[in-house]
């Protein structure tokens, strides 16, 4: 009995123990399912918010596209534009890459210079077909036709500009022919202009010397006046008709406006040789004559003589009204752009209210003076694109300032 009891325990411990394992399995499925639903409701709305930065990249890359479509098609109609535009311009184009070879060119261009080959260097081309003039910038285009070289046919002003980002050279050609014809024209006018003020003023500067060189002609005409006063006569004779010419010469010098040549003019070497010219002269007057080169080995592009007979004018000037034992000075400065020569004297000076009117012609404050000297000087200075002025200055005697570009 108690065997039996025992069989019958186990058999039901067995069949609790097999349903509390099938009610655990149950309640792990359970929470099985919930986790896959949770799972599968997170990839529905990750792949939801998915589809929507889908469609609206798609739309963002629509737009874009189309953007770029507008853009595209904009900087097509901007570029024949452009090519139309270069194509009408009056003026030449030329453009370079960055290691001087033609790239493009316009028809200006090419009726400026003839035709053009794409891939030439511009050198050749300019050495071929171009020839400097005295002005900067400006060239002559030279035609060759049958084995004729023609120059001076078309007269051209040439622009360089250089892109920062590309380093390409734009050159702009300008046809500056009748701009040039017109320029001399009036250039011719004003000399004209000066000649009929010059002449004017000349008549005026003649006569006196003229008629005391005629005097003392006379004088030599009468036979009962010695020989020792006819030598006097006559030496006082030739000084009034040198006076004369030297006025004559000063008068053409002013009116003279033919271009001169320009060279390289070394400063150091240039007032070294000025000072050796001009010590005796200074040294005869008892004047110490000082020469201060500050120039740093500066040259500069002008006509050499046209400088010298300005700055010797100026000195002649403070020389013939300096007195004896004082100094005059000659300063050459240099910078990057330009030169600055002062011819300082320590003479009676200049009154402020005349610092204008001493470039004028025939303006003098001196009996002797022809009133040519500083005009010569003024426009020689102005032929090479400087300038010169007075300076005002406390100390005794006069300062002339030449300011030239480098």
């Amino acid at each position: 009995m108690a065997s039996k009891f025992s069989v019958l325990s186990m058999k039901i411990e067995v069949e609790t123990d097999v349903t509390a394992e099938s009610w655990a399995n149950r309640e792990q499925l359970k929470q099985a399912f919930v986790v896959f639903n949770q799972a599968s409701n997170q990839l529905s709305e990750i792949y939801h918010e998915l589809q929507q930065q889908v469609t609206r990249l798609t739309q963002e890359l629509a737009r874009t596209n189309q953007e770029l479509q507008h853009e595209l098609a904009a900087k097509k109609t901007l570029s024949q534009q452009l090519s139309q535009l270069l194509t009408a311009l009056p003026g030449g184009v030329v453009v370079l890459d960055h290691q001087g070879c033609i790239t493009r060119t316009n028809p200006a261009a090419t009726r400026f210079l003839g035709e053009i080959l794409l891939g030439a260097a511009w050198q050749q081309i300019k050495q071929e077909r171009l020839q400097k003039t005295d002005e900067a910038g400006e060239w002559w285009v030279i035609k060759k036709e049958a084995a004729q070289i023609h120059v001076n046919v078309r007269r051209v002003f040439i622009e360089n500009s250089v892109s920062d980002t590309t380093g390409e050279s734009i050159l702009l050609l300008h046809d500056i022919t009748e701009a040039h014809a017109l320029r001399e024209q009036n250039r011719r006018n004003q000399r004209l202009a000066a000649m009929g003020e010059v002449a004017a003023g000349l008549a005026h500067q003649l006569r006196t010397p003229l008629s005391t060189a005629l005097l003392y002609a006379g004088h030599l005409a009468d036979e009962t006046i010695n020989i020792q006063n006819r030598g006097s006569f006559a030496a006082k004779t030739i000084e009034r008709l040198q006076y004369l010419e030297h006025l004559i010469s000063n008068m053409l010098q002013f009116v003279r406006g033919e271009p001169v040549s320009v060279g390289k003019v070394k400063l150091s070497a240039w007032l070294r040789k000025l000072q050796r010219v001009m010590t005796s002269q200074m040294q005869q007057r008892q004047l110490r004559f000082v020469v201060e080169d500050n120039s740093k080995g500066a040259s500069l592009q002008v006509n050499q003589d046209a400088l010298s007979n300005a700055v010797i004018n100026l000195l002649d000037n403070a020389m013939q009204i300096a007195p004896a034992g004082s100094l005059v000075s000659l300063v050459c400065e240099a910078t990057a752009d330009q030169v600055k020569l002062v011819v300082s004297d320590e003479g009676p000076g200049i009154n402020p209210a005349l610092h204008e009117q001493v470039f004028e012609p025939f303006f003098t404050t001196r009996t002797e003076g022809t009133g040519l000297g500083l005009a010569i000087v003024h426009n020689l200075i102005r032929s090479m694109q400087g300038e010169i002025w007075v300076e005002a200055t406390t100390e005794v005697g006069a300062r002339f300032v030449i300011c030239l570009p480098r």
